[in-house]
């Protein structure tokens, strides 16, 4: 690598000289010292859909092994769908910085329903942002990105322009899909299984390292279509808890085996030891909406609310990560934590200096300490969700979301709903469930916390929900 070759893409870096110039920095023999790279995200998996998170029914062996090679962050949170969080994920900044609040349009559901104008939702990644694989490839990696990108459509943002060597971007279907750029696949093949090809086939021609594989799952998301076979394995299986679909059931599985399928190659090319393995899901499981006259296809019990919802079960998702050597085997970490946070951990891992972002504001720490000690506080105190717009449910004017945020300091949590401007206080180490609502009784934390997400709208220039005009 060189610097011409940043050079040459200093517009869709915005400040790529400083990237580029980074690479001169360290000679080579120091790059390939340092770990390789795996981040898998699988797309709407709730908290409990593993079975080292608690499920009974869903079968995951190699995702529970990665578990119990390494650590499991149970505290850890993306935004309540997807495109935020990958924004997020890719840049560490919070939503109100990128404008993206949320899939599509703030104005989901029926017009006559929604009672607030909500702000215009970007669904293009703002160019002058860079992303953590710029970085990552500035300093040395190869950098390869295979499936659900979701952050825009035109060449300009494909992921192949946003700081990855390597990019097939595909979506929408697990069977007869189409893929950007086109790629041949075998007929009736599932795309779990071609994603899962492509990262093989980029990690064999990449083990002399380092290299940085991100791998976005488009599955468990709809529609839910599985390999039959699976889908037969799960039909006689006895339901436990709210897990009881057995396509959905399959879908889960197939994530798994290209997890493993993916460690196996680690392994068999005798890397494993230098690579650092993480595995995610973009936002809270597709369940858990009693509250709301419905069920969907998982149920995130014992938290509250399912994806598009600023509860638990929207937002809290399995983390798992495994660096030998490093992380404690088997352990657990309580810590809050959130998607800005991935960024900064890759760059640390990578050994990228914190001035190489220098332009670029910081909003999540490096998730690094907490690696190496589970044990261990973070500097920062709180973190965000911000949601300035609606999310329909199954029944008209029965919302997922309505405009809001929220702000977690250690313990507690704070939820604001911005139609009528109610609060509702919850202690989640002893109320996991959010059923028991303090806000009355504790006015104090109340105004304290809310003063904090105040002054944080403030920083990040939230955008915010209008009330609608009243007709004369």
């Amino acid at each position: 690598m060189n610097a011409e070759r940043y050079l040459s893409r200093r517009e869709v870096l915005g400040g790529g000289l400083a990237w580029a110039a980074l690479n001169t920095l360290r000679p080579a023999a120091a790059q390939n010292r340092r770990p390789n790279i795996v981040y898998i995200l699988a797309d709407d998996l709730g908290w409990t859909d593993l079975g080292c998170q608690g499920s009974r029914y869903y079968e995951t062996p190699s995702i529970d092994r990665l578990a119990s090679q390494g650590l499991r962050l149970t505290n850890y949170h993306q935004c309540p769908n997807c495109a935020p969080t990958r924004a997020a994920l890719l840049t560490g900044l919070y939503a109100p910085r990128t404008g993206i609040y949320t899939v599509g349009s703030l104005e989901r559901g029926d017009a006559a329903d929604r009672g607030m104008e909500v702000p215009v939702n970007a669904t293009d990644l703002p160019l002058r942002f860079r992303t953590f694989a710029d970085g990552l490839r500035a300093a040395g990696y190869v950098t390869g990105m295979f499936g659900k990108w979701h952050l825009g459509a035109g060449a300009a943002f494909h992921p192949s322009r946003r700081g990855f060597d390597e990019a097939i971007v595909t979506e929408s279907r697990h069977f007869d899909f189409a893929t950007d750029p086109p790629t041949p696949y075998a007929k009736g093949q599932y795309l779990a299984d071609f994603l899962t090809d492509r990262a093989v086939d980029f990690i064999q021609r990449h083990r002399k390292g380092p290299f940085m594989l991100y791998l976005p799952h488009f599955a468990v998301h709809s529609p839910f279509q599985a390999k039959p076979e699976l889908v037969e394995r799960f039909r006689a299986k006895k339901p436990a808890g709210g897990h009881r679909d057995p396509v959905y059931a399959a879908m889960v599985a197939s994530v798994d085996d290209s997890v493993g399928r993916i460690c196996a190659t680690l392994e068999s090319l005798g890397i494993a030891d230098n690579t650092v393995v993480i595995f995610s899901s973009d936002n809270g499981g597709v369940g858990g909406y009693g509250e709301l006259g419905y069920r969907g296809i998982t149920d995130n019990a014992p938290l509250r609310g399912g994806k598009g919802m600023l509860y638990e079960g929207g937002t809290r998702t399995p983390f798992i990560v495994r660096w030998p050597g490093v992380t404690p085997k088997g352990r657990t970490c309580q810590e809050p934590t959130i998607h800005v946070d991935l960024m900064p951990t890759l760059l640390e891992l990578a050994g990228v200096p914190p001035s190489i972002r220098e332009g670029q504001p910081a909003d999540g720490v490096s998730l690094v300490p907490l690696f190496r000690d589970p044990g261990r506080r973070l500097a920062r105190r709180c973190i965000y969700q911000h949601l300035p717009g609606y999310l329909e449910g199954r029944h008209p004017g029965r919302w997922r979301s309505t405009p809001g945020g929220s702000i977690i300091e250690g313990d507690w949590k704070l939820l604001e709903f911005f139609e009528d401007g109610r609060l509702e206080l919850y202690n989640l180490r002893s109320d996991l469930r959010e059923r028991v609502n303090l806000a009355e009784k504790m006015p104090d934390r109340v105004r304290d916390l809310h003063a904090k997400m105040l002054r944080w709208r403030a920083e990040t220039r939230a955008a915010m929900p209008r009330p609608k005009a009243v007709s004369p």
